[in-house]
């Protein structure tokens, strides 16, 4: 499967770029027939066993500390209904859009193994939510693992709370009338398969994957320019002194910074100037490489988490012949590690970038004029923008406090241990959103360096990517409000298609 303009679930492995092609890019989503006969199969075992009476968690009893109260009958339906009225509790701002239909999507996903029980109608009406752009306000805090964001899902479907449609925030109810859809009738255990498992963290992670996917390579590019315009010594970038210590990541930023600064008459009159650079301008390699190889790790273990099966219980078997498992599937223990240490790598990449526009704007190091601006005094250029990345590192190292160690207890000592993998997610976030702003500096303050040296030629990508900015950001002659600036270059880091203008084999 690929970004494309239809994702067809087949029971094939879903990738990260599937999600955010669902999620961000409005790709259509289906199920194959092959899907939907595993879902309504699991759903026959769900109604042998209410027709039998056996117990099974969450399919005829109460939930978590109510675990071993027993119902039955027309209560299994009640108790679907109310799962979602009693769990929606959240806090706090709302999730962009994108973030939730991200979550949609790897819900979908969980229940296409047929593992969990979740009747079709009600896989259908998410599907409806995501194909026809019926969008949840799911508030963004309240939750240590799942439970809250998906309740506030799983009530639209009901047409109760507030949805995005069209541009506007309306009722569930007026949204699913306005596309002729009927609020869902909720049979034994939806209500627990709309709340279980971990798609919150998944989705959420899957978007925060592109992001950091798209900030490493900007941040090769970016610190090329920083490197060049403080005429750094490019034997620290040689191939066979970076092949000597084999981390994947750090051979990859080594080929994309000598690609970009290929051809730099800066950098082959600088040969010599100094005896070696400070470390921000020499470990690009093996910082930006560092959290490359953390990248790589956070999207198996998001993919893992992605295929899996994470309802409680989970069905298995046939009406006929079947097992009901009570176990801990949910606990999304490995994407709260993942997004934890990838919150990390990308503080990193904005503490070392942080540390290199410091040296541009610095006239005790750079051997540029004062704050990047061609009459200082009178102009003070470019030196609160300093200011502003050394608050957005701050802030990051905050981020970067790990959340999955952060342990409570609820449901009455039942559920006793809890990832936090939602938080850790919504945090990298956070911290991916700063770290585009530090990076956004950089670049302002590298293309702004880069108007001192222009008699000289520069490397074949750093010169497209100065160019590039100076599409939509001039250069700075004398102080100007500076923060459209910074807005500005921010845009061009988001823009998907403009790396590829840079250098089309960056990595």
């Amino acid at each position: 499967m690929s970004q494309a303009e239809k994702i067809i679930i087949t029971g094939n492995p879903l990738r990260w770029q599937d999600v955010v092609a669902v999620a961000r890019h409005g790709a259509q989503l289906e199920l194959s027939s092959e899907t939907w006969a595993r879902i309504e199969n699991a759903q026959g075992i769900v109604q042998r066993i209410v027709e039998s009476g056996e117990r099974a968690y969450g399919v005829n009893t109460g939930l978590g500390g109510l675990s071993n109260v027993s119902l039955k009958d027309e209560q299994l339906s009640q108790l679907s209904r109310n799962t979602l009225l009693s769990h929606a509790c959240g806090v706090g701002p709302v999730l962009p859009d994108e973030q939730t239909r991200a979550i949609i999507c790897a819900a979908i996903h969980n229940y296409s193994h047929g593992k969990s029980g979740i009747h079709r109608r009600v896989v259908e009406a998410l599907l409806a939510l995501l194909n026809r752009g019926i969008t949840p306000q799911v508030p963004s805090q309240g939750s240590v693992g799942y439970l809250t964001h998906m309740a506030h899902i799983g009530i639209a479907l009901l047409g109760v709370g507030n949805v995005s449609y069209r541009g506007q925030i309306t009722s569930a109810q007026q949204a699913l009338a306005e596309e002729g859809l009927q609020p869902v009738q909720l049979g034994a255990k939806d209500g627990l398969c709309l709340v279980n498992g971990t798609p919150c963290m998944t989705g959420l992670s899957c978007l925060a994957i592109a992001d950091a996917t798209r900030l490493v390579q900007w941040a090769d590019v970016i610190g090329a320019m920083s490197f060049e315009a403080q005429r750094g010594q490019i034997a620290a970038f040689d191939a066979e002194i970076i092949a000597l210590k084999p981390h994947p990541g750090m051979q990859q930023v080594g080929s994309n910074l000598r690609a970009l600064l290929d051809g730099s008459e800066v950098i082959a009159t600088s040969k010599g100037i100094r005896t070696q650079d400070a470390l921000s301008i020499r470990s690009i390699p093996q910082v930006h490489g560092a959290a490359r190889d953390q990248l790589e790790h956070a999207i198996k273990q998001v993919e893992a988490e992605l295929n899996g099966c994470t309802d409680n219980p989970l069905l298995l078997g046939t009406p006929d012949n079947f097992r009901v498992m009570s176990q801990a599937n949910p606990h999304g223990q490995s994407v709260a590690m993942a997004a934890d240490l990838l919150a990390i790598a990308m503080a990193e990449i904005g503490s070392i970038a942080e540390r290199r526009l410091d040296r541009l704007v610095n006239p005790h190091v750079s051997g540029l004029p004062a704050f990047l601006v061609a009459n200082p005094g009178v102009n003070s250029g470019m030196m609160i923008v300093q200011y502003v990345a050394a608050s957005l590192c701050a802030e990051n190292r905050q981020l970067a406090q790990p959340a999955v160690l952060d342990n409570y207890v609820t449901s009455g000592l039942q559920e006793d241990h809890l990832s936090m993998g939602t938080s850790a997610a919504l945090k990298l976030h956070r911290a991916l959103e700063n770290c585009t702003q530090i990076l956004a500096i950089e670049y302002l303050l590298a293309a702004q360096a880069f108007e001192f040296l222009k008699e000289q030629r520069f490397g074949a990508g750093t010169d497209r990517a100065w160019r590039l900015l100076r599409e939509t950001v001039p250069a700075y002659d004398q102080d100007r409000w500076l923060a459209p600036d910074i807005a500005a270059a921010a845009s061009v880091l988001k823009n998907p298609n403009a790396l590829h203008n840079v250098l089309p084999n960056l990595h």
